[in-house]
């Protein structure tokens, strides 16, 4: 990153002291410690899956055996579980191996996406944008920048938390306010409010393509565009920012107190006069890149458009979202550093692209045991059997749409608590739950939706979260007796918040049957 903030997060900073010290609870400490316990005796991920994947063959040689079936709702046609555990099973395994992993729908998109992402970051035009929308904040305003800057830098990763998040509490402290209530205020937008944003990121395809595989069991030919959610997540946004700076201003700040330190702390860095170029090179480039979008889009004749029939929800501009995502990113990365002078050859345009490569080593390990996963759950009809099973017993139950869609909030919100990778949870969730709620007419988008809201609202008291610890250090800098205890105390108050009011903001989109995405409704034609 070539942005530089004054204060590094590997040398000590200064403690302080602070009025009134926060309350602790014992059985509230005694819960975490069991949360953490099971979390911790769970496998690595992609163990989980090897062992997963272990099972289903298991498993699918005892449905055979026991003559479990189903009816195919939409069809008719009786659904038989086929055996792995057999001399075909194992031939087909060993030869469809590779291509189980490279045909992994989440893969490619994330890969490519990650590029441009790379570009951007590597340029240090992220990091300049941050600095920039949070330093010329009003004061008055100063916590809602800081929460909306969070959620905004979901776009790019991990840069939200190994940047914005020190950043924030160093903002606070320099205007004279608690530092840890600008940390939590910046963690709760990053990571309370992962799923919501204005624009695209690498998570929106990985998921989509997640529950693509997952739909296909039902139907072979349903696709799940990275932009399903992007309506709803961008309306969050709005109310991610607005319930976090509430909660901080209501709760978190009076709680912490005063912060007294006598130790001088440095401000933060304004921006350069070359990073004030490149931030006008990227606009400019943005500005030019919009407008081919546009001209691309808008006319009814537009070249992104489908060729045949003219429309834009089925057309290459929405099949190929994830190619804008990296064309856009790489572009204005780019722009940005010919004016910053970050980049001066077209090596450096490769080193950031390297660099973003190098941190998919365990993502890579992980796809490969989720796709042999979702392959043997595929191959043995389990997934499909399980789902008309499931879907006959929510039938039975007679549950509406809302409180079926809330309950499922809440389980995806409980999970979460003890395994903190979005895409490893979905990836063993989506197989099941998309093709249950699909056969009784919810769309995968809808399912989908559910997922990422409860998901995100209680990352930020999940010691399983992987920058959790990181969090934790941030927060020593300040107090050096802080643990996990003071850090699920601080953020707990935003994750009840955020999820009250997600909740209320599905149960009226729900209401009023508002679509999710581009082309993406809450219901299945029947």
């Amino acid at each position: 990153m070539s942005q530089k903030i004054d204060a590094p997060v590997q040398e000590p900073a200064a403690q302080g002291t602070s009025s009134p010290p926060p309350p602790t609870s014992g059985a509230f400490t005694r819960f975490l410690s069991t949360v953490e316990r099971i979390g911790n005796a769970l496998p690595h991920p992609a163990t989980l899956f090897a062992l997963l994947a272990l099972l289903i063959v298991i498993l699918s040689a005892i449905a055979s055996w026991t003559g479990l079936q189903a009816v195919h709702p939409a069809t008719g046609k009786l659904i038989e579980p086929v055996s792995l555990l057999s001399v075909a099973g194992l031939h087909r395994i060993l030869t469809e191996m590779v291509k189980n992993f490279t045909g992994f729908a989440p893969l490619g998109t994330v890969l490519v996406a990650l590029l441009g992402i790379g570009v951007a970051e590597g340029s240090g035009l992220i990091g300049a944008v941050l600095r920039l929308l949070v330093l010329s904040a009003p004061k008055r305003l100063l916590t809602f920048v800081i929460v909306f800057a969070g959620v905004l830098s979901n776009t790019a990763s991990e840069v939200g938390y190994v940047l914005l998040v020190p950043l924030a509490a160093i903002i606070f402290l320099a205007v004279g306010r608690h530092p840890v209530a600008g940390l939590a205020a910046a963690f709760a937008g990053v990571s309370g409010g992962y799923s919501a944003n204005l624009l695209l990121g690498t998570v929106d395809p990985l998921l989509a393509g997640l529950s693509e595989e997952a739909a296909r069991i039902v139907d072979k030919s349903y696709t799940v565009n990275p932009a399903a959610n992007y309506y709803f997540m961008a309306a969050s946004t709005f109310i991610v920012a607005g319930a976090g700076t509430w909660v901080t201003e209501r709760f978190v700040a009076p709680r912490l107190g005063t912060y007294q330190t006598d130790t001088p702390q440095e401000g933060i860095q304004q921006l350069t006069a070359e990073e004030k170029r490149g931030l006008l090179f990227a606009l400019v480039a943005g500005l030019i890149f919009t407008a081919l979008l546009l001209w691309g889009t808008v006319p009814a004749d537009g070249f992104l458009r489908n060729p045949k029939t003219g429309d834009l929800l089925r057309s290459p501009f929405m099949s190929g979202i994830v190619a804008f995502i990296f064309l856009g990113a790489a572009v204005l990365g780019v722009a940005y550093g010919v004016g910053a002078r970050t980049i001066r050859s077209d090596a450096d345009v490769m080193k950031g692209m390297s660099k973003s490569m190098e941190t998919l080593g365990s993502y890579l390990v992980l796809v490969f045991f989720a796709a042999q996963f979702v392959a043997y759950f595929n191959w043995t009809n389990l997934g499909l059997i399980l789902a008309v099973k499931g879907a006959n017993l929510l039938q039975t139950l007679g549950l509406g749409p809302i409180p079926l869609m809330i309950g499922f909030v809440m389980l995806s919100a409980v999970i979460n608590l003890v395994m903190g990778s979005a895409s490893a949870k979905w990836a063993i969730m989506a197989p099941i739950f998309v093709p249950m709620f699909m056969l009784v007419g919810y769309t995968p988008e809808l399912t989908q939706t559910a997922y990422r809201i409860g998901d995100s609202v209680t990352n930020i008291i999940s010691p399983m979260m992987s920058y959790f610890a990181l969090i934790i250090a941030f927060v020593q800098r300040y107090d050096r007796k802080a643990g996990i205890g003071t850090v699920v105390a601080t953020m707990l108050p935003y994750t009840l918040f955020f999820l009250g009011c997600w909740l209320v903001l599905l149960v009226v989109w729900m209401v009023f049957g508002l679509p999710l995405g581009p082309g993406a409704q809450m219901y299945l034609e029947r």
